[in-house]
């Protein structure tokens, strides 16, 4: 090959680097992001398996942690509808779900919108704030259930988890 050769092809070996060393570092990104979490291994599930995270910042990845927290919240609100519809009306149980009812709709007209707003307006204190009133909500759910075990478990668990999570990453941006 020849030098006006060689020198023809330098742009795409330079793409190529500078390709290779931006997915490394977005990679180490979401490593050191939740290596300083309660939950590693939830926090790379979730941020490895979301397209956004290959070139968001801290506030995109804890962007993404609301989305999955907003998704676990709905799937437990339509356990909670599915739970009443299939129970009658007035068993301790049915109490219970009217509560998480009421405390999950919280998490989703209230905390957050407030988290994502937050984040958008860089105010991470705030979108802590809402991570953490939904990591309470789903608590305070769970425990509703007179019985110790709610018929709730694996969601409450889901959302609280995903919301440390989230509160976590968001207190890198403090």
């Amino acid at each position: 090959m020849t030098t006006l050769e060689l020198l023809s092809l330098f742009p795409f070996f330079f793409f190529f680097i500078l390709s290779a060393t931006s997915s490394f570092n977005d990679a180490s990104l979401i490593q050191q992001t939740c290596k300083h979490t309660p939950n590693q291994a939830l926090c790379l599930q979730y941020l490895k398996s979301d397209p956004r995270s290959s070139d968001a910042d801290i506030s995109g990845l804890a962007l993404i942690m609301v989305d999955a927290m907003k998704a676990k919240a709905k799937q437990a609100v339509a356990k909670i509808h599915q739970e009443l519809q299939r129970r009658g009306h007035g068993d301790t149980e049915t109490q219970a779900l009217r509560s998480c009812a009421e405390q999950y709709s919280a998490v989703l007209e209230a905390d957050i919108p407030e988290a994502i707003a937050a984040l958008q307006k860089g105010d991470p204190k705030f979108a802590e704030d809402g991570a953490n009133d939904a990591a309470l909500e789903a608590n305070s759910c769970e425990s509703s259930f007179s019985s110790g075990k709610s018929l709730l478990t694996r969601e409450n668990n889901d959302v609280h988890d995903i919301a440390q999570v989230t509160a976590a990453i968001v207190r890198n941006l403090l």
